[in-house]
């Protein structure tokens, strides 16, 4: 994800690319969820970047979602990493309100660091 200075951008970068394998069409076929992402550097709701990881398409974009994504997610770029690579329990990180949510609770209770490609090195 070109001109972004988040960690989380070369993590959704791994993403896109794990979508176009096998693996990824089984996840999106699996989950068909669309999931807006709102990252801060530092601070929820402060200079945010917007991705979108469409698991019905099978895509991770940049921009905010055209329509009404199934849940939308604010958390900090630090918390999105931890969460994506499994290092922090979502709800626990939720309950510490380090995860705001928007949309079906259902749908974000399958926002899992099992949906991300393991990353070798970030």
């Amino acid at each position: 994800m070109d001109g972004s200075s988040l960690k989380s951008a070369q993590l959704l970068e791994l993403m896109r690319q794990h979508l176009a394998t096998d693996a990824g069409k089984e996840l999106t076929k699996k989950v068909g969820l669309v999931y807006q992402l709102n990252i801060a550097p530092k601070k929820i709701g402060v200079d945010e970047e917007i991705f979108v990881v469409d698991l019905k398409k099978g895509e991770v974009t940049k921009g905010p979602y055209q329509g009404k994504p199934d849940a939308t997610f604010s958390f900090t770029d630090n918390d999105f990493i931890g969460i994506a690579t499994g290092k922090t329990n979502p709800q626990i990180a939720f309950i510490r309100g380090a995860i705001k949510i928007k949309g079906s609770i259902n749908a974000a209770q399958k926002f899992t660091p099992d949906i991300f490609p393991k990353p070798a090195k970030l």
